[in-house]
C-alpha cells in the first residue's frame, strides 16, 4: 500500500490488532468496545487526522491513543460509556478488548447463578430479549419436510 519504510501494516492497540491500511477513524473501531463515535472523539481530542492511514502513526501517537483508551472518561461524556454505574464498583467504566468480554461473561454467569429469567434463557440457549421463537431461531435443527425414498 505504501512504499514508506516506517509504514506499519498491523498496529497493536489495547491488546487488539488494528489494520494499518484503514483510515484511522475506522481502524480504531476494530478494537472491541470502541465504536465510530468514541473513535472520532479520541481522534479529535488528540488533534489527529481521521483520514490518515493508521499505519502512518508514529510510536508516540499510538501511545497517546493507548493512554486515551485507558482514560476514556476524560475524552467522552458519561452517557457514551458502555458500562455506567458498574455492578461491583458503582463507577462509570468503559472496558475494551478482553476486559469487556470477561465482564460480559461474568454478567451472564451472575444471571444464571441467581436464576433470573434472562439467566435461565441464556442457560437453555433460547432468545433472551423477548423475540418470538415459534418460527425463528431454529439453529441446529433439520428444517423442512423430508421425503421418503419411494416418493
Amino acid at each position: 500500500m505504501s512504499d514508506d519504510p516506517d509504514f506499519k501494516y498491523i498496529i497493536r492497540i489495547a491488546n487488539s490488532d488494528v489494520s494499518g491500511e484503514e483510515r484511522l477513524a475506522y481502524a480504531l473501531t476494530s478494537i472491541r468496545g470502541i465504536g465510530l463515535r468514541i473513535s472520532n472523539a479520541i481522534i479529535n481530542k488528540l488533534g489527529l487526522d481521521s483520514e490518515r492511514l493508521a499505519g502512518k502513526l508514529s510510536d508516540k501517537e499510538v501511545e497517546d491513543i493507548e493512554n486515551a483508551i485507558g482514560n476514556i472518561n476524560e475524552y467522552v461524556p458519561k452517557w457514551l460509556l458502555n458500562r455506567q454505574n458498574d455492578y461491583d464498583s458503582g463507577e462509570d467504566l468503559h472496558p475494551v478488548s478482553i476486559d469487556l468480554k470477561m465482564l460480559h461473561e461474568d454478567d451472564i454467569n451472575r444471571m444464571k447463578k441467581v436464576k433470573s429469567y434472562k439467566g435461565i434463557r441464556h442457560a437453555s440457549g433460547h432468545k433472551v430479549r423477548g423475540q418470538r421463537t415459534y418460527s425463528n431461531g431454529r439453529r441446529g435443527l433439520a428444517l423442512g419436510v423430508s421425503k421418503r425414498k419411494g416418493d
